[in-house]
């Protein structure tokens, strides 16, 4: 079950019109947050994201799995999303099963919190956006920076400049 406030974040960003993958991210992040604390591990950086966006997907956002993604994946993704659905129409979720739940935390609790540290995280966004077309990319950039506002763009520029000044020196 995602925190209020990663829901909260998820919807403000929905409200700003941001895809459904900048949406996912929060959960990602929490995820992430989670296993950083301690909560839980996970076997890799690819396990962690496959979590926060199996949340997201059961909180209701529409994140589709890419083309290539496996049949598996999917399948999964369509589990969740169906799950989203059944949580809004009745009002709970079906729960998993005490068991089984309790096996899945048994399990994560054994695997290691170093998958989700900054080096492997870096490689594994390296490693997707390596799969990406360069006009791919180019493309999600300027949907980015249409999408900030004002204000978002004015304290990125600033960053920048602060970022430019440190490398001159």
């Amino acid at each position: 079950m995602p925190e209020k406030k990663t829901t909260a974040r998820a919807r403000k960003d929905s409200r700003e019109g941001k895809s459904a993958s900048t949406q996912a991210g929060e959960y990602v992040r929490e995820e992430i947050d989670h296993v950083r604390e301690g909560r839980h591990g996970v076997r890799s950086a690819k396990q962690a994201i496959a979590i926060g966006l199996s949340k997201a997907r059961r909180d209701g956002v529409k994140a589709k799995p890419s083309k290539t993604a496996s049949a598996a994946t999917k399948k999964k993704a369509a589990q969740d999303m169906e799950a989203a659905t059944r949580k809004r129409s009745s009002g709970t979720a079906t729960k998993k099963s005490t068991a089984r739940k309790r096996a899945t935390t048994k399990a994560l609790k054994r695997e290691g919190t170093t998958a989700v540290s900054k080096r492997s995280l870096s490689a594994q966004a390296k490693k997707s956006a390596s799969k990406r077309t360069a006009s791919s990319r180019s493309a999600a950039a300027r949907k980015a920076a249409h999408t900030k506002g004002a204000a978002g763009r004015k304290t990125a520029a600033k960053k920048a400049a602060r970022t430019r000044a440190r490398k001159a020196s």
